[in-house]
């Protein structure tokens, strides 16, 4: 079985959110294939070691989905079982939120908005530094509401971060409701073109679209920023869950978690 597929990841999320009684299931299924393609084919990194000088970075400023990236890491072998069974229980390291202390989790993120900024200063080290490193930072769709993320993306722009990758997962909701009912966003493409960068928009689930845009904008050395944005559908994976912005803040119970993994073709 290949490393880093989207229904293993997806069984891991269930396990961790089922053990720790915990919310957030919706916003981590929605980034499971941007992550699962990230780490598999294009994050250059050590796995022996992750914390080494020339990894590339991965920020997670959507820091709420963190069980996704928890289930990569674990994947590699940087998280034990032991970790996944304790998640979001008292003495874990597992927090709900995206926390630097955590071995190949860059920032310490959930106050949406500040993580961007944070890879926009890691790529400009890299390219201050001529390391070649890579940054990928991770921003949900309500987290363009935030104004620190265009100051961010201004700052990009005006240093040139052509090793700074954006990646917008636009699953159309925030924590009370649809993004468009809150604070409309438009056009996401265009905004970003209109900051200066060089901007796609693709399936955020359709694997070899999103390992081509990864690969095309990763080379293309122009001087500007990158920004893919992702359409996606928040609990991407579990029927009952597609579209449901109740489980933005709902917890399992034995009967949800058994028919989720029952879904995604496994056993509880």
């Amino acid at each position: 079985m290949k490393k880093f597929d989207a229904v293993r990841l997806r069984k891991t999320i269930l396990d961790m959110a089922f053990a720790g009684s915990t919310v957030h299931i919706g916003c981590a299924f929605s980034i499971v294939e941007l992550l699962a393609v990230l780490y598999r084919n294009h994050l250059r990194f050590d796995e022996a070691d992750p914390h080494s000088a020339r990894r590339d970075y991965m920020v997670l400023s959507k820091g709420h989905g963190v069980m996704a990236q928890y289930a990569c890491l674990h994947q590699i072998g940087w998280l034990r079982d032991d970790d996944i069974a304790h998640y979001f229980r008292n003495g874990t390291k597992l927090k709900g939120l995206a926390d630097a202390h955590v071995p190949g989790v860059e920032v310490t993120a959930g106050s949406l908005g500040h993580g961007l900024s944070v890879g926009v200063g890691l790529a400009l080290a890299a390219k201050m530094n001529k390391t070649g490193q890579m940054c990928y930072a991770l921003v949900g769709d309500g987290e363009l509401n935030e104004g620190p993320i265009w100051e961010a993306a201004l700052f990009a722009a005006q240093f040139k971060l052509d090793n700074l990758v954006v990646i917008i997962d636009v699953n159309g909701f925030q924590a009370m409701g649809p993004t468009d009912e809150i604070i409309g966003l438009g056009d996401i493409q265009a905004k970003f073109i209109a900051f200066d960068f060089d901007a796609v928009t693709i399936d955020g689930h359709d694997e070899s679209a999103i390992d081509r845009a990864y690969q095309e904008l990763r080379n293309r050395k122009d001087g500007r920023p990158k920004a893919l944005i992702a359409k996606t559908v928040k609990g991407k994976g579990v029927s009952f869950m597609e579209h449901e912005n109740i489980w933005h803040y709902t917890r399992l119970n034995s009967q949800t978690y058994e028919a989720a993994i029952a879904e995604l073709g496994g056993q509880a």
